[in-house]
């Protein structure tokens, strides 16, 4: 067993999560979601030493694009330079601070700090015209003015993340049995795959690892998204269950994903009634694209199946009705920050992407079916922290004892939390 016995109250910093996997108890204390010190910790030992998720190739896809963005509560710019090499820097200007680039997008052989002028190349170059007298003659000789890069950029299969720690381990290895799950949704297009519009951001009064949660969560499913399910039932001309054939697949280092068939359509491959005859031909074609490509039984699991993953800390990838990437940073203990985008496959047609944006929008989206309903639960689960005195643990128990995990047990979110207890509580 680690960790306390449930009659005691947990103290700052003492082990957070009990396991005793021969009784099949799993609990978290609720003051993981509560506590400054935690989330101070967090930042320390999780977000500046993990990989975390920066950009999609396909947001800098010519030389010179470029695109800003807060990763792990830093002001980055993820670029590419003039011979189309990728770079990530920190968005502040050596001089005095101030963000260098403020546009969220562009295409740009150079940036210009607008408080003081100062100018850099696209390859973080200091490029700052200056006058005799201003600075010494060798000034720049060690770096200092030019534009500080991210200890570590690092991409798999379209997919680019840093990693502040200089000493960190390669992404690949860091990515552990994850990569495969990437493999899937990267192989669901011919040409690959791309970001669709723009990011969407909101954010939710609660505590970030509720997010985690609440993402790989199939148990949930059909009693916070009822509305959903009865909506669905109609577009389907049937009854809208979730199969009891899925999988939890542990993708070790904390990563981890559930599996399942669902009765929704999917774009790539999975036609449903509503969306009429020609449709479907359209998907026959898509279907024999795909197995001709990758083969029969992989084609049928891209298609049929979708499937929910998180990579740890806090990058979450929904390949089911449609394909969403979310982020989120915690700001306070009960607030996080909200990116999502969603990924199509490059060069489908004109219908098929429409019906993936609606698909996304429908359920995905902030303003959708699932994302006010979670936010919801999120956010009483939160208020319900208030008693976290009287009312210390969260159980997380479900289906320990089982000899195979299905989507509607708990081991997904048993494998982050054995993660974030092991970098939060060994001695570092």
């Amino acid at each position: 067993m680690q960790g306390l016995h449930a009659s005691e109250s947990p103290t700052r910093f003492a082990p957070m999560i009990l396991d005793d996997r021969d009784k099949g108890i799993f609990r978290v204390a609720r003051t993981a979601f509560i506590d400054e010190d935690v989330l101070l910790r967090e930042r320390d030992r999780i977000f500046n030493r993990c990989w975390l998720y920066l950009g999609h190739e396909s947001e800098i896809a010519e030389p010179n694009d470029f695109i800003t963005r807060n990763v792990g509560g830093k002001e980055l710019i993820f670029n590419r330079d003039r011979k189309g090499e990728p770079h990530a820097f920190f968005n502040t200007c050596p001089h005095r601070g101030a963000l260098v680039e403020r546009r969220p997008k562009g295409n740009a052989i150079s940036f210009k700090c607008f408080y003081h002028g100062w100018a850099f190349n696209n390859n973080g170059a200091f490029a700052t015209r200056m006058s005799p007298g201003d600075y010494p003659e060798d000034f720049n000789s060690d770096g200092c003015a030019n534009l500080t890069r991210v200890a570590k950029l690092q991409g798999y299969r379209g997919f680019y993340f840093v990693n502040f720690d200089p000493g960190a381990m390669s992404l690949d290895d860091y990515l552990a049995d994850a990569k495969g799950i990437l493999d899937i949704v990267a192989d669901h297009g011919p040409r690959g795959m791309e970001i669709v519009g723009s990011e969407q951001k909101y954010s939710i009064r609660a505590n970030w690892k509720l997010l985690v949660e609440n993402s790989i969560d199939g148990y949930h499913a059909v009693d916070t998204h009822a509305t959903y399910f009865d909506y669905l039932s109609e577009a389907i001309g049937g009854p809208a269950a979730l199969s009891k054939r899925s999988f939890v697949w542990n993708l070790s280092g904390g990563h981890s994903s559930i599996e399942g068939e669902a009765p929704w359509g999917r774009p790539v491959a999975r036609w449903i009634p509503a969306w009429g005859e020609a449709a479907k031909a359209e998907v026959d074609d898509i279907r024999a694209e795909l197995e001709s490509r990758v083969g029969a039984e992989r084609a049928d699991r891209i298609a049929r199946m979708g499937r929910n993953t998180a990579i740890f800390p806090n990058l979450i990838i929904n390949d089911i009705m449609a394909i969403t990437i979310r982020t989120f940073y915690p700001l306070e203990p009960n607030l996080m920050n909200v990116s999502a985008w969603a990924l199509g496959v490059k060069g489908e047609s004109r219908g098929f992407r429409k019906r993936r944006l609606d698909n996304f929008l429908e359920f995905l989206g902030p303003g959708g079916f699932a994302t006010p309903d979670d936010l919801e639960a999120l956010e009483a689960a939160q208020r319900g922290y208030a008693a976290h005195r009287e009312a210390a643990w969260n159980d997380i128990s479900r289906g320990m004892k089982r000899e195979r995990f299905v989507s509607t047990d708990e081991e997904q979110m048993r494998c982050f939390w054995r993660e974030w207890s092991r970098r939060m509580e060994d001695a570092q």
